[in-house]
């Protein structure tokens, strides 16, 4: 039974646009309250919010004291577990199991500036997580799909949860029900793109001479920025193309993904692309590959093609080579985002399962703390770092995409001997802590955390993987340190544009 302004309206919605899921949609809710609920629970556990004045420990719970006395009470929270479930939570002895329903209590009482917004996002994120599911309702969603004629963005499309550890994950406010149904990668639609005609636009790279009608150049656009964001002169029809995983990223076909402007907040930032990421695309892309060029092969770079932009962040589009292109299909490998690893090794033995991750936290850790050395910080997490796998699943190299918010180290740089790229502003930094923070956080809590599924795994795979690191200061802090984490709870309740706010989180190793 709905409960909420967003279950009630996305159900409704539901109702018109795909009736036969309305069903599954009410039976599934519970569950969608419950794992977001759980995100919820681990920040409110683990990170430094100031309205909480203490934590304590005793009879295999925890209670949190709040600034206005009352207190909220909960089961033990592992701040990498994916497999535990809080189904309630109890504020001053009154059990709540809706996410939204607690902020707002947590809100009223407390005056939690930005606690309205937050309890909003939260219950999209419920209504939205629900749809998700339901659209894969009786079908196995336990083991990917397999096999000769499977599509590269089947991988693609198979996660129906998003961020593992966000209380936002799934929230995507002014997609309609319809509209999630007709764009979201879980629910494995095509994708028909418009395209906007744009004389005088920005252009790095080389530009396909299909896109362009004499001196204007056709960006592709997402139909979802055509429908609610763009006005002006009508936009003509583009390719159809398959959603990947960050949704506003499609394959067009070819060997090319582009990345669209979607001006709205998926899970938690807007997915618009700003001028500078258009005029720095290629440069970026260049200088990545070369310095990846040093790993002996260890990492692939999805070089960047081209990009195009009419000066607002609303109108953009970067052109990307697939990742996919980096696997060797006769030898049977393919080529798979991290955020896919635990469904893909989970049809393998438990010690065949442990082995495998231990191998990919081995290459990725090693690969990316090696390039840390040498000024390159990438954003690694579950979708911008794949991994290519043999026939068995074994991992064999790494190939990372989307370079948009990486960081680059001028001094590390000429530490050894690589020359700076053409590049200014925000993607330079050498300050040591938000460069670790890059690395370490995202890698952690993006891609190592959920393929080991609780605490006491991800120690095994940041121990056995930590003996093969060498010795500098990153790897030092990765064995024996805190792991920095993004206080995503924290920057949901934060006013907007503040950024990124980080936390610090026990080491299981």
């Amino acid at each position: 039974m709905c409960r909420t302004s967003a279950e009630r309206i996305l159900a409704s919605e539901l109702a018109a646009a795909a009736p036969d899921l309305t069903d599954a949609f009410s039976a599934l809710l519970p569950g969608a309250r419950a794992s977001v609920l759980t995100r919820l629970w681990r920040g409110l556990v683990h990170e430094p919010l100031p309205w909480i004045t203490s934590r304590t420990s005793a009879h295999g719970s925890v209670t949190l004291r709040l600034s206005d006395g009352r207190r909220l009470h909960g089961p033990p929270s592992d701040p990498w577990s994916t497999a535990v479930t809080v189904t309630a939570l109890e504020l001053d002895g009154v059990p709540h199991d809706h996410p939204a329903e607690l902020m707002t209590a947590l809100s009223a009482r407390l005056g939690l500036p930005n606690g309205p917004r937050f309890a909003a996002e939260l219950d999209h994120s419920v209504a939205s997580l629900t749809l998700s599911r339901a659209a894969r309702h009786g079908r196995d969603t336990t083991h990917p799909p397999t096999g000769s004629g499977q599509a590269p963005w089947d991988w693609e499309q198979w996660p129906t949860d998003g961020h593992p550890y966000h209380p936002t994950c799934r929230a995507r406010p002014g997609f309609s029900a319809a509209e999630q149904l007709a764009y979201a990668p879980e629910h494995r639609p095509v994708v028909h793109l418009r395209l906007a005609a744009v004389e005088g636009a920005t252009v790095v790279g080389t530009w396909p001479p299909e896109l362009r009608d004499g001196l204007a150049a056709l960006i592709p656009v997402h139909p979802w920025q055509a429908a609610h964001v763009l006005s002006g002169p009508p936009l003509r029809p583009g390719p159809a193309a398959h959603p990947l995983l960050s949704l506003r990223t499609l394959d067009m076909g070819g060997n090319t993904h582009v990345k669209t402007a979607v001006s709205t907040q998926l899970t938690s930032a807007v997915r618009d692309i700003s001028p500078y990421s258009v005029t720095h695309a290629l440069a970026t892309s260049d200088f990545a590959a070369r310095v990846a060029g040093r790993l002996d092969g260890r990492l692939h770079i999805a070089r960047t093609l081209a990009a195009a932009g009419a000066g607002t962040a609303d109108l953009a589009a970067v052109l990307r080579e697939s990742p996919y292109r980096y696997g060797d299909a006769a030898a049977g490998e393919r080529v798979v985002p991290a955020a896919v690893l635990p469904a893909l090794l989970s049809s393998h033995p438990p010690a065949e399962r442990l082995a495998r991750a231990t191998a990919f936290a081995r290459l990725a850790l090693g690969v990316c703390l090696e390039l840390l050395d040498l000024g390159v910080a990438l954003e690694a997490h579950g979708q911008n770092l794949l991994v290519v796998v043999d026939r068995d699943d074994r991992p064999l190299r790494l190939v990372y995409r989307d370079l948009a918010d990486i960081r680059v180290s001028p001094a590390r740089l000429a530490r050894h001997g690589i020359p700076a790229p053409p590049l200014t502003g925000r993607l330079l930094t050498d300050d040591p802590a938000v460069l670790h923070r890059k690395v370490v956080g995202c890698l952690v809590t993006g891609a190592l955390a959920p393929l080991a599924g609780d605490g006491p795994v991800l120690g095994a795979l940041l121990r056995s993987a930590g003996r093969d690191l060498p010795r500098t200061a990153e790897a030092d802090a990765l064995r024996t340190g805190p792991l920095p984490a993004k206080a995503l709870t924290s920057m949901r309740l934060s006013p907007p544009g503040r950024g990124d706010l980080w936390t610090h989180l026990p080491n299981p190793a």
